[in-house]
């Protein structure tokens, strides 16, 4: 069932209407608006102002899908995204529909589960459950074929252009040659999609932050409590694009199948 909205989210939605309505006309495909704006909306509408401004964008960015009324002002293939363009600067933008979700006929791969108990016990969140089941589990490792390290979760940091963002964690690795990788991870619950507009700006962070080494953009999105969907993506003609796809079970090491590990090699 879908999520109940809160007053909040309903707040957020009239909010973001008016904003939207305020700048757009028929034809138009990118605009850009201050977050100061926030501020007369909700005074015009005799409401009291968010306590925290920057989670209405942050919202709408990557957890909450925009008002019907600002979808259906989309030609058929777009859909609008809300992109930072600096600091409290955003700009809605019309981008061609660019939805990445798990493939249903993937194989999955069974690695025996090594998170700790008590950590998946005290998990607060999807998110956050998701992060600690990669890390302990070494998925980024197993994936990539590299070994890779924990930097920093949660990472707060500005982009020049895009303003203020947040990675959900970020990895550095390193391959049998001795080359260095920067890896950004996003993490998604069952029912998120993959951002569009996180990916290219954690790319974008991983560029200017350590120009000349390679970023390998990961997104973890969980498909049941246990099985995780892994991607590697990159952006190609300002699209995010798959790179490579697998799917992995966490299990009791008693439900390995010898003959299914022997079978993961080719």
């Amino acid at each position: 069932m879908p999520k109940k909205k809160t007053g909040t989210d309903n707040l957020y939605s009239v909010i973001i209407e008016k904003l939207f309505q305020r700048h757009y006309s028929k034809g138009t495909k990118e605009f850009e608006f201050e977050r100061s704006e926030v501020e007369t909306i909700v005074k015009e509408l005799g409401k009291p102002l968010p306590k925290n401004i920057g989670d209405l964008f942050y919202s709408f960015r990557y957890r909450t899908s925009l008002p019907k009324s600002i979808q259906d002002t989309a030609p058929t293939g777009k859909e609008w995204i809300i992109e930072g363009t600096g600091r409290a600067k955003y700009a809605f933008r019309l981008v061609k529909l660019n939805r990445i979700v798990p493939r249903a006929e993937l194989v999955t791969i069974k690695v025996p589960d090594a998170t700790p108990e008590i950590i998946a016990s005290y998990a607060l969140d999807d998110e956050q459950a998701l992060l600690a089941k990669v890390r302990y589990n070494r998925l980024i490792d197993i994936f990539l074929g590299l070994t890779t390290y924990s930097l920093q979760n949660h990472l707060r940091t500005t982009v020049k252009g895009m303003g203020q963002i947040e990675i959900d964690e970020l990895y550095i690795g390193l391959d049998k040659h001795g080359c260095h990788y920067v890896i950004p991870v996003q993490a998604k619950g069952g029912k998120d999609q993959i951002s569009v507009v996180q990916t290219k700006q954690d790319i974008r962070w991983c560029e200017e932050k350590f120009p000349g080494i390679a970023c390998r953009a990961i997104s973890a999105q969980f498909m049941n409590e246990n099985l995780i969907a892994i991607f590697e993506l990159t952006v190609d003609d300002d699209l995010v694009k798959v790179v490579e796809e697998r799917h992995y079970k966490l299990v009791p090491a008693s439900e390995l199948d010898a003959a299914a590990i022997r079978q993961y090699r080719t």
